[in-house]
């Protein structure tokens, strides 16, 4: 008999950004810069998103991915969303999803957080996290760059990467392993 995982609540994290949907989508989905609303990560994947496709959180120095996944849903410029998994964790993945709407003046951009394993590390870190992404993202979508507080913060996670779990190591989460989740 398999025991019956809780899940949370949905969870949402929305935000008017003063920019057009083109402009917000492709600053979502870039793979060849670093990308500050996701902690300064990379995303890493085996050719470009679509469908399927694995992707990787990774440092900029590819020695550390902190989250894995694989696309479940890519509309451009409207849905994104992935599978999500903290290396660092033992919880099960859950599923994030980034809808954006063309509204007057702008986009609106939500990040919809599901199936997070209730309870759980996963489950309190997205929870502080959501706020962090739509903010600092808002902000780069709308000056180019993030906020000088979240410039200093990912500063100093950089000096701390040296401490990163072994478990994050990048050679633990190969697109191989990733597919398997």
């Amino acid at each position: 008999m398999t025991e019956q995982v809780k899940v949370a609540d949905k969870a949402i994290y929305k935000v008017f950004i003063e920019a057009p949907i083109d402009t917000v989508w492709r600053e979502l989905v870039k793979t060849d810069e670093v990308l500050p609303f996701f902690f300064g990560s990379l995303c890493r994947t085996t050719g470009e998103l679509s469908i399927g496709a694995p992707i990787a959180m990774e440092t900029t120095n590819g020695k550390y991915r902190s989250v894995v996944g694989k696309v479940i849903e890519f509309d451009p410029p409207n849905r994104y969303s992935h599978t999500f998994k903290f290396t660092g964790h033992d919880d099960p993945p859950c599923t994030v999803t980034y809808d954006l709407k063309s509204v007057d003046g702008g986009t609106e951009f939500s990040l919809i957080t599901t199936n997070v394993p209730s309870g759980t590390k996963t489950e309190k870190d997205m929870a502080q996290g959501g706020k962090f992404i739509v903010e600092t993202f808002k902000s780069i979508c709308e000056t180019g760059k993030p906020k000088l507080g979240t410039r200093m913060l990912l500063g100093m996670m950089g000096l701390f990467q040296p401490f990163t779990p072994a478990a994050c190591k990048s050679e633990n989460w190969s697109f191989d392993t990733i597919d398997k989740l």
